[in-house]
């Protein structure tokens, strides 16, 4: 298994029949739909944005968090932490693109008191919004997406407003779902119809966000408690399977989100930092993630990365290219893994909220972020090793989950925003004085069709400012 066991065996069958005939006719412009079903945008919002997730994961996130660097590229980019208006530019387009359908999605099942339908609408929307005012700010949330009501250029909402909002949302879309409802408009792409398994991303979701203001309101902890210790009413993941996983099967429309697969490897190496920590761990994900290295007579060397923000201009080798079969179809796009909640768990004990025991906790998190990419759990002796052992402290579930989220949107970069961890290197070739980057810029077309309220969000960072920090980030 190079990716997630095909665990849905359902799903894969709807994907190859029935759910493919909702999604061909709906992968189209929306305006051309007379009427809107509740279900008739899903697999388009669902595929679309988690497949942007992934290139920008890989462009943005990976560059900045040392996974992969552009090799060679000697001046510039995001690895050295040069952050331009254009960075963020297709995650901020496709997200309201995408947005403003889940807005019609989530109005068409009120109409048709489709409150499954209305949940799953929820969650995306937190989904989406959490990653926005995550990277960028403040961002249009309470006026966007209302172009119909006149609203033209919505104003910016403080992050705070927006996550006081998304998680109102993910509660109530909690308590929406009716499992013995049959979802009926078309088979989802993600769970194929299964609420239940909807219902756990929705809570698992809400333990991600929680976690993620927690520096700013402690009371959040006993909240994720409540959801952990009540899975009758508040269900969450608990084994690998029922990961929010989107399996990209390579029948159109679910293409890879690389049309040439060779454009994931060429000149994309493998950062020293993340390769080095695989290599200390002997960790099996080294042949899916990366190429083996050769020295300068062509033989092979192991798995070799280069430095982020590297200074030389030469090196005694050629090092570890990425390994384009990870988006050649079959393929998986992680939206959120288990192995994720486990470690959310681990910090939760680690802290002293849980009783559960941290450590387990944490081996469940690596066992399962293993199996997402090899089909099996840590071999014999892992745990032994230095790297692997649970020492007590956060730094050290935070490492093993930053190897966990591989593939996940942003959310080592928000991960290493809230905590610190793990701790970087720099060199003298980085930019912005080797200080990480707190934010994306806003895309430059926000100063030409919302000139107003753009102006007012930079008038509270004293400019676009990529080191304002957000505001959960007190590390």
């Amino acid at each position: 298994m190079k990716k997630l066991k095909l665990i849905y065996g359902a799903i894969l069958a709807a994907l190859l029949g029935a759910c493919t005939s909702g999604f061909e006719q709906t992968n189209t412009n929306p305006n051309l739909i007379s009427e809107i079903s509740p279900g008739a945008l899903l697999n388009e919002i669902i595929y679309n944005q988690t497949s942007n997730n992934l290139r920008n994961h890989y462009f943005v996130n990976c560059e900045l968090m040392q996974v992969q660097l552009p090799y060679p590229k000697y001046y510039g980019g995001v690895q050295r932490y040069e952050i331009l208006e254009s960075t963020g530019a297709s995650q901020w387009n496709s997200s309201y693109k995408w947005l403003k359908n889940i807005r019609e999605m989530i109005l068409a099942s009120e109409q048709a008191n489709a409150n499954n339908y209305k949940a799953i609408g929820l969650t995306l929307k937190a989904w989406i919004y959490s990653n926005l005012t995550d990277n960028f700010g403040s961002v249009p949330f309470s006026e966007a997406s209302q172009s119909e009501s006149g609203i033209l250029q919505p104003k910016y909402d403080s992050q705070e407003a927006i996550y006081t909002q998304i998680l109102a949302d993910l509660e109530e879309a909690n308590q929406l779902y009716d499992h013995n409802v049959t979802m009926v408009y078309g088979t989802d792409i993600l769970f194929g119809n299964d609420s239940r398994l909807w219902q756990k991303f929705t809570n698992s979701l809400r333990l991600r966000l929680l976690l993620r203001i927690s520096g700013v309101d402690s009371s959040v902890y006993q909240r994720m408690v409540d959801i952990i210790n009540d899975p009758a009413n508040a269900p969450i993941m608990e084994n690998l399977e029922e990961s929010a996983v989107l399996q990209i099967t390579g029948v159109t429309p679910n293409l890879s989100p690389w049309s040439r697969a060779l454009d994931f490897s060429n000149q994309h190496a493998v950062g020293k930092f993340f390769i080095d920590i695989l290599n200390e761990l002997e960790d099996p994900r080294r042949p899916v993630y990366v190429t083996p290295a050769k020295d300068l007579d062509n033989n092979p060397v192991g798995y070799e990365g280069i430095p982020s923000g590297y200074d030389e201009q030469s090196f005694d080798y050629s090092p570890s290219y990425m390994n384009n079969e990870q988006v050649v179809a079959p393929m998986i796009a992680p939206i959120m893994s288990f192995s994720e909640v486990a470690f959310i768990k681990a910090e939760l004990a680690q802290k002293g909220y849980l009783a559960s025991s941290a450590e387990e906790l944490y081996q469940q998190g690596i066992d399962a972020a293993l199996e997402l990419w090899t089909g099996e759990t840590a071999p014999d002796g892992y745990f032994e090793k230095p790297l692997a052992q649970y020492d007590g402290t956060l730094e050290r579930i935070i490492l093993h989950k930053y190897l966990g989220l591989y593939f996940t949107d942003y959310q080592q970069w928000s991960e290493y925003r809230r905590t610190g961890f793990p701790k970087l290197p720099t060199t003298e070739s980085m930019l912005n004085e080797g200080v990480l980057p707190s934010r994306l810029m806003y895309p430059s077309d926000q100063q030409t069709y919302n000139p107003q309220h753009y102006k007012a969000a930079l008038e509270v960072m004293g400019g676009d400012d990529i080191n304002f920090k957000a505001w959960w980030d007190v590390d």
